[in-house]
């Protein structure tokens, strides 16, 4: 097995590869599709990737499904060596070089499927990058990439080895750092969340650890009916990033 296929790992899932192969192609080793699998995008996806010298291979759905944990690859996945992920001293580069960056810090959270819809809605709302702690928190996996649906090909993710010194080093640089936390008095609504900001949400249920909710410049809630405790934290991400998206536009 060559060192590449070595470093290599499998992304699955139509969007996925199609983000790949749009941002990335020199990254995609091989394509694998599903012999029994006849479709206009499927096509198209082959073209795409002979046409930029990417090697395209079939096999069948059973063998495909052996390769990735539940099936749930579309009939479409790709050897994909993944780029360094950023490092928390080129975050803070291209944060002092933007004008009011937005920023989506992640504080614990741990489910890929949960990092992946984050990641979507981040680049969504136009943020400069999503930032993670590198241990006890999810990774950008091929779970995390499918969920992401050719997010993480668009939007930084930057696992940092300790979120609170991170925090602090943006708040050097101007940023105003947001934690989201239900006990907290001020409504998320009533936040000037103009200029450059950090929004920083906890795992759904645990939520900011004490040293993040410590490294904040204030606590925001999310105004929620009495009969739920908290919402899910792709869904809280995304009502905060587009308040401030509607803020900035007001």
């Amino acid at each position: 097995m060559s060192r590449e296929l070595r470093e290599a790992t499998l992304l699955h899932g139509i969007n996925a590869v199609e983000s790949a192969l749009a941002h990335d192609p020199e990254r995609v080793l091989t394509l694998w599709v599903d012999a029994g699998r006849v479709d206009k995008r499927l096509g198209a996806l082959i073209e795409q990737a002979r046409s930029l010298g990417v090697s395209v291979q079939t096999s069948s759905r059973k063998a495909l499904d052996r390769r990735v944990p539940g099936g749930h690859h579309q009939g479409v996945m790709a050897d994909y060596r993944p780029p360094p992920p950023l490092g928390e001293g080129q975050l803070l580069d291209r944060v002092e070089a933007a004008d009011a960056p937005l920023l989506l810090v992640l504080d614990g959270v741990t489910d890929p499927h949960n990092l992946g819809a984050c990641l979507r809605t981040a680049a969504a709302a136009g943020a400069l990058a999503v930032v993670a702690p590198r241990d006890r928190a999810a990774s950008l996996t091929p779970v995390a990439r499918k969920a992401a649906s050719g997010a993480a090909d668009v939007i930084p993710f930057v696992p940092v080895t300790n979120l609170s010194r991170t925090l602090g080093s943006l708040k050097q640089l101007g940023v105003w750092v947001v934690g989201a936390a239900s006990t907290a008095e001020r409504e998320l609504y009533a936040q000037d969340l103009r200029g450059s900001q950090a929004l920083v949400l906890g795992a759904e249920g645990a939520g900011l650890r004490r040293l993040t909710a410590e490294a904040c410049d204030v606590l925001v809630r999310i105004p929620i009916s009495a009969t739920m405790e908290s919402l899910n934290v792709s869904v809280a991400a995304g009502v905060c990033l587009f308040e401030a998206v509607r803020q900035r536009r007001a």
